[in-house]
């Protein structure tokens, strides 16, 4: 059996999904919206933050196609804007962010993750190298950067910090 780029990418993106979808099925709205004394962010904005980003990479950016959050009314439905997800938000704005309703989150974050394997069900390889993609702020990359750099490495950041909240919490970490 081989392993393609496009296979680690998918595993990964699995695996990464699976723990952020078990930090949610466990966790109650007032945990996802607990902020540490220490400082920081609450578990909820880095978990809105990071799908999101996915959201906008895998669909608006690599595709142009609408978001799965617009698509969905879902900045409507939580009360959040039509088009942010964090990146150069004020520090005082990221500390207010906050989660109303659980089950509509719990609708949203599962259209992202069908979203990215169905495009990547058809996404050939050739086109990591090949095709480059503009994310702001960051810049043109190739999709590769994109796909495994933003979406699967940035995600991989957050559900550290998602843990280590949870750790504050008393409600242990995540298992694979």
């Amino acid at each position: 059996m081989s392993t393609t780029p496009l296979d680690i990418l998918r595993t990964g993106l699995d695996s990464m999904h699976g723990l952020l979808d078990q930090a949610l099925g466990d966790m109650t709205l007032e945990q996802l919206n607990f902020r540490p004394r220490e400082g920081g962010l609450s578990p909820f904005f880095s978990l809105w933050h990071y799908v999101r980003t996915e959201d906008n990479i895998v669909n608006y950016v690599v595709q142009g196609r609408p978001t799965a959050w617009l698509e969905g009314g879902y900045d409507g439905r939580f009360g959040l804007h039509r088009t942010a997800q964090g990146t150069g938000m004020s520090d005082a704005d990221a500390k207010a962010l906050a989660l109303s309703d659980l089950d509509g989150w719990r609708e949203y974050q599962p259209r992202v993750w069908r979203a990215t394997a169905e495009y990547l069900a058809g996404l050939s390889p050739d086109e990591f190298d090949a095709r480059t993609v503009t994310i702001k702020p960051l810049g043109e990359m190739s999709l590769w950067q994109a796909l495994n750099g933003v979406c699967l490495s940035h995600g991989y950041r957050h559900v550290g910090e998602i843990e280590y909240a949870r750790g504050i919490l008393g409600i242990g970490g995540l298992t694979v």
